[in-house]
C-alpha cells in the first residue's frame, strides 16, 4: 500500500528515530545496498524555485540508482488547463514517486488523493516536512538527542515554523515561539500539537524570552515566496525578531544556529551570527540531502 508523505505527521516518533539513524548511516557511507532504488523513476513536479530541495532531491535520487525527471509546470500539461487529477493518474503510470513543491497544500493533497504511487510534499505554504527531516537530523548529529531539547524560533510563522511545531510534538522537544501578533504560526497545528504532545509547546512575543536558555536558536526568512506584495509591511514588523548576537546571548553557551535558507542576511540573520561558532546552517543544509534519501528508500522500496 502506497504511503504519502506530506506533513511530517504522516511518519511515527519510531519511524522517525529509524529514519533518522538510517540517513546518519547514509551520511557515513555505511549500508549494504548502496543502490535500493536502482531502475526506478521519481519525478520533480516544482511550481516554485528552488536551490536545496530541487539539487538534494536529484543528487539523492541518483545515488539511490534512481533516475530523476524534473517537471515544470508551464512545461507539461498541467500549465495548459489539465487537471491534477489527470496528471496524478497518468504520471502514477510512468514513475515510482513524485515530489511536489508548490503553493496551495490542497493541491498536494488533491493529487495525493489521485496518485497510486507515493507523494512527497518538497515543500508548500503550510508544511515543509523536508525540512524538518533535515533540521531533526542536525539536532541529533550535534546534540546527541532529541528528546527534551529546548528550541528557540523567532521570526514569522511561516510553513517551516508549522513543522517545526510538528517535529517537536512527535519528538518530544520543547519549543518556545516568538512571533509578533498576526504572524503566528497556523491554529489548527498547534492545537494538534499541543493535544497530543509530550513536551511543552508555546506562543509569546518577546524574542530573548523565547531565546532563554536554549539548546538551539532557529529562524527563517521574513517573506516567503509569493509573498512579496506585503514584504514591507512584514518586515517592519519584524525587524525586531531578528537573530543577532544580543538574542544569541540568552542561549545556552553550546548553542546551535538554525535556518533553512536562502538567508536574507541582514534581515532575520546577521553575517556574525550566520557565519559564527555556533551556526549549523550549512550542515543542517547538506542533512536534507540524507534525510531525503532515507524517507525515499523507506516509501519507494
Amino acid at each position: 500500500m502506497k504511503r504519502d508523505f506530506l506533513t511530517l505527521w504522516e511518519l511515527s516518533s519510531e519511524e522517525i528515530n529509524r529514519l533518522l539513524k538510517r540517513a546518519i548511516e547514509m551520511k557515513s557511507g555505511a549500508g549494504a545496498n548502496k543502490c535500493p532504488l536502482i531502475g526506478k523513476s521519481i519525478g520533480l513536479l516544482f511550481e516554485k524555485a528552488s536551490t536545496r530541495t530541487r539539487v538534494s532531491f536529484e543528487v539523492g535520487i541518483y545515488q539511490l540508482g534512481a533516475h530523476p525527471i524534473y517537471l515544470n509546470p508551464n512545461e507539461i500539461q498541467l500549465g495548459r488547463g489539465e487537471t491534477g487529477s489527470d496528471t496524478a493518474k497518468t504520471l502514477s503510470r510512468y514513475l515510482d514517486a513524485v515530489v511536489i513543491r508548490t503553493f496551495g497544500h490542497d493541491l498536494l493533497e488533491d493529487f495525493a488523493s489521485h496518485a497510486s504511487i507515493p507523494v512527497i510534499n518538497g515543500l508548500s505554504d503550510m508544511h515543509h516536512p523536508c525540512q524538518a527531516l533535515g533540521d531533526l537530523m542536525t539536532i541529533l548529529e550535534k546534540k546527541g538527542r532529541l528528546k527534551g531539547m529546548r528550541i528557540a524560533y523567532v521570526g514569522d510563522g511561516n510553513n517551516v515554523a508549522n513543522s517545526l511545531i510538528e517535529a517537536a510534538s512527535l519528538m518530544e522537544m520543547n519549543l518556545t515561539m516568538a512571533c509578533p501578533e498576526g504572524y503566528e504560526p497556523n491554529s489548527q497545528i498547534l492545537e494538534k500539537a499541543r493535544s497530543s504532545a509530550k513536551s511543552e509547546i508555546i506562543i509569546l512575543r518577546e524574542p530573548k524570552e523565547a531565546a532563554a536558555r536554549a539548546d538551539v536558536v532557529y529562524t527563517d526568512v521574513w517573506v516567503s515566496m509569493g509573498q512579496e506584495k506585503k514584504s514591507e509591511e512584514k518586515k517592519k514588523r519584524l525587524k525586531s525578531y531578528q537573530l543577532n548576537s544580543s538574542l544569541l546571548s540568552c542561549a545556552q553557551k553550546d548553542v546551535i544556529v538554525l535556518h533553512c535558507l536562502p538567508a536574507h542576511r541582514g534581515e532575520e540573520i546577521t553575517d556574525e551570527v550566520m557565519d559564527g561558532l555556533h551556526s549549523a546552517v550549512f550542515d543542517q543544509a547538506e542533512n536534507r540531502l540524507h534525510a531525503q534519501k532515507a524517507l525515499l528508500e523507506m516509501l519507494v522500496v
